[in-house]
């Protein structure tokens, strides 16, 4: 059973990652905007204050914990609809199916939500706007499911916002940057707070 639910599942997931192929990214790295008025406090965060924080919908925490950096986890379904189960099948899924072999997060999974669009969880809101967009595209329409779409949205899963300790966005990545870059570049920001 698991099996047919895992063929079901991979070949629209490949496909889908295939169609997003062609989207190619202006920057893969961005960073944040001068002057952001506002911190990530404001939306709920506080806990978090003096950390670095990655926003992102999938798990770095293994790759950053090291650091000091904390992985916030946002499950999201407007991206071909790849997430459609409730919080609780979120988690079952991840244990189960993908990745699989009794896998259990070590990072914080908050409750799926909206990144973009009307009902967006405003905490997205001030990360899209407080780092420029990844590419002048938003991808195939056919895939994304949000409305109204505008310029600074999250292209699709896996983009990320790195907050600096005071609660600021500092950068934001392409969905396909690879993981290794991720992680370079914020080595490479965090060397400026080791140096004090």
């Amino acid at each position: 059973m698991i099996r047919q639910f895992q063929a079901c599942c991979l070949v629209p997931l490949f496909l889908v990652g295939f169609a997003q192929q062609t989207l190619k990214p202006q920057n893969k790295k961005v960073s944040g905007l001068q002057g952001v008025t506002g911190t990530i406090y404001e939306y709920g965060f506080k806990q978090f204050a003096g950390k670095h924080v990655l926003f992102v919908n999938v798990a770095l925490q293994e790759e950053l914990k090291n650091f000091g950096v904390v992985v916030l986890a946002f499950p999201c379904n407007q991206f071909g609809k790849q997430e459609p189960g409730t919080n609780s099948e979120i988690l079952l899924g991840l244990k189960y199916v993908r990745p699989g072999s009794g896998f259990v997060p070590n990072f914080q999974l908050f409750e799926k939500g909206d990144v973009n669009g009307e009902n967006e969880q405003k905490v997205f809101t001030f990360l899209k706007n407080s780092c420029p967009p990844t590419s002048d595209l938003l991808g195939l329409s056919s895939q994304l499911f949000w409305e109204p779409m505008k310029v600074h949205d999250i292209r699709w899963n896996f983009e990320k916002f790195l907050v600096g300790p005071d609660g600021v966005p500092v950068m934001r990545w392409f969905h396909r940057a690879p993981v290794s870059t991720v992680k370079s570049d914020i080595l490479e920001y965090l060397k400026q707070f080791s140096a004090h």
